[in-house]
């Protein structure tokens, strides 16, 4: 049995639950400067160039997690050019500055952080070449260094961007990060049953995991919310979509978890499961 993800592996959208649903498509649609791709009723999609990266359901009577919770700690959007971050960078800036909570060059991408108003973590971001990683025993080297937004802004903006040229580049998921109750147990299902590679460690603080030699696509970590058990239903992460390759493997992941003693509903086009944090993972092979 394939004991682990396809290397082709990458995210697909997140979902949230939302209180307020008008307020949270403008935020995404109109500062963070996502697309609305669908809109029915109580759910609204939203991305970039047709691919779903965001998706909100609006449950007005369930209510905030309390603090010290598991589950999300950011959506991550990655973005092509610098051209096209700095664009969202500049609106996020113009429209809802006060939701800007920090900046970091990680050395394998820049990345600008945020929080949406009903309190979700965002983080937008760039990668930089492949190439230009640095990789030692199979952990990627990642840092957290100065990196200041005006000084990116002065040199990426381009006036063109600035005013929409590149509204409808394409953007995806790049990696979501979680929060958990430890480590240990967040290795044990998301390495050792899932079937991610382990990229990065802080100590018993986070984990950084990818498929395919990816940075990271998915990390857990304590900082909130250390000794955190199952999540009881809240406002915040709804789902989190795996897109796989081809349909042998799905097969495979759906396998691999029945043989780690994991539940996994199966309908014939998705493979869905819950971490030890009862955060819900759905993963499927997306439609061509």
């Amino acid at each position: 049995m394939n004991e682990k993800l396809a290397a082709d592996t990458a995210m697909g959208a997140v979902t949230l639950l939302v209180g307020d649903l008008d307020a949270m498509t403008a935020y995404y649609r109109d500062v963070v400067t996502l697309q609305v791709l669908s809109a029915d009723g109580d759910t609204v999609t939203l991305g970039r160039a047709g691919r779903p990266i965001v998706v909100l359901r609006h449950e007005p009577a369930l209510r905030h997690a309390g603090p010290g919770s598991a589950g999300l700690f950011h959506t991550a959007i990655l973005f092509e050019t610098q051209a096209a971050l700095a664009a969202a960078l500049a609106s996020v800036a113009r429209h809802a500055p006060g939701t800007f909570t920090g900046s970091a060059d990680h050395l394998v991408s820049q990345a600008f952080y945020f929080t949406d108003p009903e309190g979700n973590g965002i983080e937008l971001y760039w990668d930089r070449a492949r190439t230009e990683w640095s990789w030692t025993h199979g952990q990627v080297e990642m840092a957290t260094l100065f990196l200041d937004p005006r000084a990116f802004l002065a040199e990426h903006l381009t006036e063109e961007a600035a005013t929409g040229a590149t509204a409808q580049d394409a953007a995806s998921v790049g990696h979501v990060h979680l929060s958990v109750g430890d480590v240990a147990t967040a290795r044990a299902f998301y390495v050792d049953a899932l079937g991610f590679d382990a990229t990065a460690e802080l100590g018993n603080q986070a984990l950084f995991v990818s498929a395919g030699g990816y940075h990271h696509h998915m990390a857990m970590n304590v900082w909130n919310s250390r000794g955190a058990g199952p999540r009881m239903p809240a406002l915040g992460l709804g789902r989190v979509d795996l897109a796989l390759p081809t349909a042998d493997s799905l097969g495979e992941l759906g396998e691999r978890l029945r043989h780690r003693g994991v539940e996994v509903r199966d309908d014939g086009r998705s493979v869905s499961f819950e971490d030890p944090w009862a955060n819900l993972l759905v993963a499927a092979v997306p439609s061509a």
